[in-house]
């Protein structure tokens, strides 16, 4: 069984990272779920509106979001129970890792790609 990431932030435009870390880590075969309000799928994958609404366990989540959505989402990842938090370069603000940490989560601050072995790049 693969290992279910939730990319909180993913969107359809490919030159963003919140889509080149869905790929990166398709590529790297993880189950992707994107996670955006806003769009219904991504990269041909069923988008959810918040990691509440994602059914089963997600083993890691991977943020791409601005500080104040970073913050609101915090609660939500904890209360899912995912173990393993990434805040990417640009949702690594000051302010969204005391979030996490207020909720009892350890963040991860630096890439999710590079940390699977990929390049941003190549996407």
């Amino acid at each position: 069984m693969s290992k279910t990431v939730a990319v909180i932030g993913a969107s359809s435009d490919r030159r963003k990272f919140g889509n080149k870390a869905v790929r990166a880590f398709a590529a790297q075969g993880y189950t992707v779920v994107p996670v955006n309000p806003h769009e219904a799928e991504i990269e041909g994958l069923k988008t959810y509106p918040s990691v509440l609404d994602i059914p089963g366990p997600v083993a890691m989540a991977t943020v791409y979001l601005r500080a104040d959505a970073g913050v609101r989402v915090m609660p939500e990842i904890a209360k899912k129970g995912i173990p393993e938090v990434w805040l990417n370069p640009g949702a690594d603000d000051d302010p969204v890792i005391a979030a996490a940490r207020a909720n009892g989560l350890q963040p991860i601050v630096a890439c999710s790609i590079m940390g699977i072995g990929e390049v941003p790049g190549r996407y």
